[in-house]
Formats: C-alpha cells, structure tokens, sequence
C-alpha cells in the first residue's frame, strides 16, 4: 500500500514526538553532591531518615513528584557526605547542576584498580624476621588502629586475618559485618567489619544476582592490599615456594575492615564512583583511623571526583586517606588521585629478584625474573624462536609479536622456547598462548618504555621476564646464527639486588594537571612483585586457564605501593594518636629519600635519574617517620582556604563545611603549607611562606638548600631554634630566575632543615616562563 505525503508527514511527526518525549529520554546514573551534613557524627536514625527525605523532597521538584524520586534514587548519602545517586535523563542532570544548592553533579563514572593487571607488606621480609627497634616496638605494631581498605572485598579465611590472641574489637568500632546473604563469611577480632556496595554497578551493568551480595573477594586485590596494610604476621608464607619467609602488614596488628566497591570489569572500569562515595560516608561512620584506596580514575576536578570527595570528609574526621597514583606511566602529567588532603604514592622496586637467568647457546647469560614453578630439564637447550617469525599465515606481525590469540603457529612454535615482546595483552596470557602452540618455554622481553622493570609472574610454563636491553641482545643474537639454541635457568630467591628502589615504568607521573603548585605523588613505596595473601576463589593470575590456588602471591601495581603506606600511617596514628592527618603525611614526605641503595640517585625504570614528578618526596623510610622532627601541619580551614584559590565561592564552601565560611581576600596557593615547594609558572621572583611545628626535642634547626638550576633560593630566617614541643616557627623561601641560566622547563632542588639529627626534606620543583 502507498502512504499520501500527508500520511507519511503524520507519522514521521508521531515517530519523532515519540523520540523526543521525557518518558522516554534515555537516563545514565548521576551522583549529585550537595556538600555536608548539619547533624553531628552521633546522628540518629531519625536524623538520617530526615537527610533521605530532604533528597527525595529536592529532586522530586524536578521529576513532578516524591514517588518519581524514590524510583529514581538508588543511594542517599546520609551521615557526612550529603548527596544522592540517581537515575535521571540528561537535560533533567543540566537543571539539577544549576540549582545553587547544588556543590556538583557528574556522572556515575566507573574507576580502575591500580594493579598492572597481571599480573601486578611490608610483606615478606627477607629472612622472616619482625623488626625489633625501639620504634617499632612502641607503636605495638598498630594494635590501636583500624584500618579500612576500598577495594574487591576480602578473603576472610586468609591467615592474615586470623583473630589468635586478639582481645576484644574497640568499643569505638560501628561497623558491621555485612553477610546475611552469605553464611558462609565470617568477621572476627581481626577483620571486624566488611560491607559491600554495588548499586552504583548495577546501575551500569543492569540487574545483578545474588553472587554479588557479599564482601568475599573473587579476584584477589582486596586481599592482597588489606593484608599488606594490616596482615598477621605469617610464619612460612611463599609463592609456589619462592620469597619464603614471615608475611606481615605494615601494621600487624591493627584491627582491619573491607568494603567492597570493585565488581568485574564493565569496559575496563570496576569501581564506580556512586558505591565508592556510599562506602566513605559508612566508612566514616563506622569508625576507621586510616582508609587505604587502591583505585582511582583520570585526574579531574575536586568536586567531581568521587575519591577526593570521600577524602575530603574523611579527613575532617581526623581519618588519615592513602590512594595509589595510578599505572598510567611513563607518560607524564598522568597522576591520579592529585587533592592536597590525599597521601598520593607511587610504585617502585624492592631489593628482592625472583632471578630466572637465559643462558643463550652463544653462553650470555641474561637474568631475568620469574614465578614459575615448572622447570625445563637441567643443561638441556633448546630451539629458541622469535614470536614474530612463528605468526599463523593469516595472522599481523605485531599480534604474533605480542603473542596474542590466534596469532601463532604450532608447526613453528612446538618443541622451542618462545620470545614474545611486553604490551598489550597479560603477561601470563603471553606464556599461556606460548604453551598452547607448544613452546617448551618463554622468554617475555620489555619494549623501550618498560626499559628495566621486569616483573615475577607466576606462568604456567618455564619462563623469564627480561628487561629491554636484554631483550635485543635476544633478538639480535636469533637473527645471528642457523640454530639459535636456549635453556632458562630454575628460579631463585636473592636479596640485596642493586639499584634499588627504581621507579616501575607504570607508575603514573605529575605534574599534576589539576592543580600544579601542589607536587604528585606525595612519596614512592613497593609496588613491583610484592607478595601478600590473596583469595582461594581465582589462580595466581587471574585467568580463567589457571586452576591452581595459592594462599600468597605476588602482585605489582601503584595498588601495592598505596596499602605499604596505609599500613606506615598505621603505625603513626599508634603512636601519635593526637596528630592530623597532615601532620602524618608531612612525616613520611620529609624522612623520605631519594638515594637507592647503592647510595646514588633514585633512576626510572631506563636507568636514567628520576625526579619528584616519580616519586614525590622520595622512597618511604618508616622508621625515621617515627621521629620526624618537625611537621608542616593543615587544618580543614586550611583546606577550605586552597578552594578558595580555585573559585569555589563562599556559599558552596560553606555548604561543605557545615558553617558560614567566608574566604579570606587574597591568598597565594604558592603559601599553602604543604612539606614540598612547587612553582610552575615562576615570572621574575616569588616568595613564599611556611610554618613548621616541632613534635621533637628542643633545638636549633639551620636551612641546608640544593638550588634548581638557574634558580637562585633564599632562605629567612636560616635557623629556627625551638624550646618546646609544639612550638611553631615560620619561614620565607625567596626563588628567583637567574637572567640567562634559567631553562624553560621544570627544574629541582630541595630545602633541609637540620638540627644533625633530623633531616627534614621539602623537594623545591620549579618551571621559569
């Protein structure tokens, strides 16, 4: 039949109104952040009951109704953060994120875990020996802390988290352990709360089962960060055997709690900030001391930011926050998790090797690093092969490189070791692919960006993982002769490895992009083959060909490195339970170093000197934390006054900190009295101020400065003599760009002040325009 023009005019009309009508706008889940909370930390149920209907009042006004508000709100933030998640069409989100009441609106969006992804305590110390100094002694290992950890959940039967000879769970503990949907997982003395948050997942994902009712951790992270932030100490740990020795948390004894906000991947992302901010606001509430936060997204503003968010009302509660940098490096300007009021930490190298040498038939030797507990017969060579020449007919190159799927060729490959290059696809799944097409064994070679970060993992076949320049000796010697031969050597456990530490090609670098006059990452600790419990639920690898189980693994990633800093706060907080958490965070950043063991500068993973856009302030030194000296201390006023600098007036910053805030008239964001001296865009001169306070014994401090190049740096006054703890003095740094000697690019030094028993370090990083 053939419609008339006017026929068809109606029903385009009735399609596009169709189309267009708000019944059936397609709707994305929102987080709308209204600021804080008038009621106090002992808020009742009424109280809260209140906050939930003030939400539905407020976003009922925009969708016609109460009852369209219940529908459309799956989380109301009820205790700190005051806010809501919401299922709302985008033009309604426009409206909403113009109301004055309004701090921010953004999308739910989702968030990674910050593990290399496969993979990637104070964990095993090398002989299984507890440190004894004084120090750690009277923190008592961080008996009277509690820990909280966001991340996949946890493990609850690991020995890590064994309740032997705890007393009772603290009488300031609120927390739950969440398991009605799950009999089978248990809380003790020791793990004394776990929840799990997954409405902000469901919304993107859609409906979930009832598998995801519970705070186990499937995947293994959780229980690997948790435990290397507050693990028992457990005698005879290793990996298939390797690393054997006393498996501790950075504060063995501290009580621990898990919440779990981190789901399977949805298109890369796990963590979605709409459960991230559900599991602060309880987290607060519930009563930890410290929140480690092993997670985090591409760096954006503040108020956008789910992480910075939860931080930010975290530390007005004197909850000291830690979160990973990111494993975004090389590349710079690529840190994450960048606010002033987070302890932000990279990820380096220990001095410990899972050494797996290749022996070439030429006799180079090559060391490379390694897990794998399947050896290949002892002196046997074998036929070594390049991946890119055994590809499948109708296979890429480059895909036969990297040793991905369906790239080899099994008339090629059997009965000869495999050289696969690093990128793209999981290291395992590399040696998995290998082993499919029958290589007798692999030998993963690095690309030029990971230079010498080479990883122990626990493949499935016998291998070794060598670093860049190794690998083209590799390279270079199978094009050299007929009959490349190979064998690789059984694994073995060394310590004391040079140089170390050394930034890990992944971790993610500043200058920070959000705002470059505070210096990221605040302070470097050990990401790259650290071995910490882990779940009986997945291998090894997290792959699915993997069957096999283990109690202990080893993991890599800016994830590791952010719970060893977890666990060092711990200790703090023990010990000096009356400190902010700035203060707490000034210690560790000016004990740092940014000397390796070979008593040399710290390099990157090329081998090439690495600088405070690496590793902050420098790698962690926990016992000298203990005894700091003097601190450079922030208030929540303090804070309220850096937000200032970036624009946000005084009604929404007052909506956030619960009182009628005012700005002060003029303030310098080059003043803020963080423990490192950042200035990027130096014209001329500038002068800036810091107050130090003395939390050590009497005495005199003198100024010691290592000037960036083509920078001139005074220092008034050059002494500060201190009678009494608490004591604060201030201080003016005068920088000044030498004519002709400046470059145009960042530069560093650094400011000591000493009284010949503490050295207290501020990097100074410096960009003349």
């Amino acid at each position: 039949m053939r419609l008339s023009n006017a026929t068809l005019c109606l029903v385009s009309f009735i399609v596009f109104s169709f189309l267009q009508s708000p019944a059936f706008a397609v709707k994305r889940s929102y987080v709308v952040y209204l600021g804080g909370h008038s009621h106090g930390i002992q808020s009742s149920s009424v109280d809260l009951d209140a906050v939930t209907e003030s939400h539905y009042h407020f976003l009922g006004s925009f969708l016609g109704g109460h009852e369209h508000a219940r529908e459309a709100i799956f989380y109301s933030y009820t205790r700190h953060i005051n806010g809501f998640a919401a299922h709302l069409d985008d033009e309604v989100a426009a409206q909403i994120a113009r109301h004055p009441k309004v701090v921010s609106l953004f999308l739910n969006k989702g968030r990674k875990l910050h593990t290399t992804r496969s993979w990637d305590f104070l964990g095993l110390d090398h002989n299984g020996v507890v440190p004894s100094n004084s120090i750690w002694n009277k923190t008592r290992y961080g008996e009277d802390t509690i820990i909280g950890n966001l991340d996949t959940g946890v493990w609850p039967e690991s020995k890590s988290f064994s309740d032997d000879a705890y007393g009772p769970i603290p009488s300031k503990w609120k927390g739950i352990c969440q398991n009605q949907k799950d009999a089978g997982f248990h809380c003790n003395r020791k793990l004394i709360g776990a929840r799990y948050f997954n409405k902000g997942y469901a919304s993107v994902v859609g409906k979930l089962n009832s598998s995801f009712d519970t705070p186990r951790d499937k995947e293994g992270h959780g229980t690997h960060t948790l435990s290397t932030a507050g693990g028992n100490m457990v005698p005879r740990a290793s990996v298939f055997g390797f690393g054997k020795g006393t498996a501790k948390g950075g504060s063995p004894r501290a009580r621990v709690a898990a919440y779990k906000v981190c789901w399977p991947p949805v298109s890369g992302n796990e963590c979605f900030d709409a459960d991230i901010l559900a599991a602060f606001d309880v987290a607060i509430q519930d009563g930890v001391d410290v929140l480690s936060v092993s997670l985090g997204g591409d760096p954006t503003a503040f108020f956008n930011d789910s992480v910075a968010i939860g931080s930010f009302h975290a530390i007005k509660h004197g909850i000291v926050v830690v979160c990973s940098a990111g494993n975004s490096g090389p590349a710079d300007g690529t840190v994450s998790n960048i606010a002033p009021w987070q302890i932000t930490v990279g990820a380096s190298t220990m001095d410990r090797e899972f050494r797996s040498v290749v022996v070439l038939g030429n006799n180079m030797h090559y060391k490379g690093q390694s897990l794998s507990s399947k050896v290949l017969p002892d002196k046997k060579f074998f036929p070594i092969l390049s991946a890119a020449d055994a590809k499948l007919a109708n296979a890429s190159i480059q895909n036969a490189t990297l040793c991905q799927a369906g790239a080899l060729d099994p008339k090629k490959v059997t009965g000869k070791i495999l050289v696969c290059l690093r990128g793209k696809n999981a290291r395992v799944d590399k040696g998995q692919q290998a082993a499919l097409a029958g290589a007798v064994g692999m030998i993963l070679a690095n690309d030029f960006l990971t230079g010498n970060e080479i990883i122990a993992d626990a493949h499935l076949l016998p291998a070794s993982h060598i670093n860049y320049t190794d690998g083209l000796a590799v390279f270079a010697y199978i094009n050299s002769t007929k009959n490349p031969m190979a064998r690789i050597m059984p694994v073995t456990t060394l310590i004391g490895t040079k140089p170390a530490p050394f930034m890990a090609a992944f971790s993610s670098k500043g200058p920070n992009t959000i705002t470059p006059e505070i210096l990221k990452p605040d302070i470097t600790a050990p990401g790259v083959s650290v071995i910490a419990a882990f779940t009986e639920a997945e291998g090894p690898t997290n792959e699915d060909f993997d069957k096999r189980r283990v109690q202990f693994n080893s993991v890599s990633g800016t994830s590791m490195s952010c719970p060893h800093v977890s666990g060092i706060v711990g200790l703090l907080k023990t010990r000096y339970p009356n400190w902010s958490p700035a203060a707490i965070k000034s210690a560790i950043m000016t004990s740092a170093t940014t000397l390796n063991n070979a008593n040399e500068p710290i390099l990157n993973a090329s081998y090439i000197k690495a600088g405070p856009f690496s590793y902050g302030s420098g790698h962690i030194q926990p016992n000298l934390a203990m005894d700091p000296g003097l601190v450079y201390d922030l208030s929540t006023k303090d804070y309220l006054n850096f937000l200032c600098t970036l624009g946000y007036n005084d009604t929404l910053i007052s909506t956030f900190s619960q009182d009628n805030y005012k700005c002060p008239g003029s303030i310098n964001l080059a003043n803020f009295n963080y423990p490192s001296i950042t200035i990027p865009n130096l014209v001329g001169s500038i002068t800036v101020t810091r107050t130090v306070k003395n939390v050590g014994t009497p005495g005199t401090y003198r100024a010691q400065v290592q000037k960036p190049v083509g920078i001139s740096v005074k220092v008034k006054p050059k002494n500060l003599k201190f009678k009494k703890v608490g004591e604060e003095k201030t201080f003016i740094v005068s920088l000044k760009v030498k004519k002709g000697e400046a470059i145009k690019e960042y530069v560093y030094g650094q400011l000591i002040w000493s009284d010949h028993v503490h050295y207290v370090r501020s990097p100074i990083v410096v960009k003349a325009v």
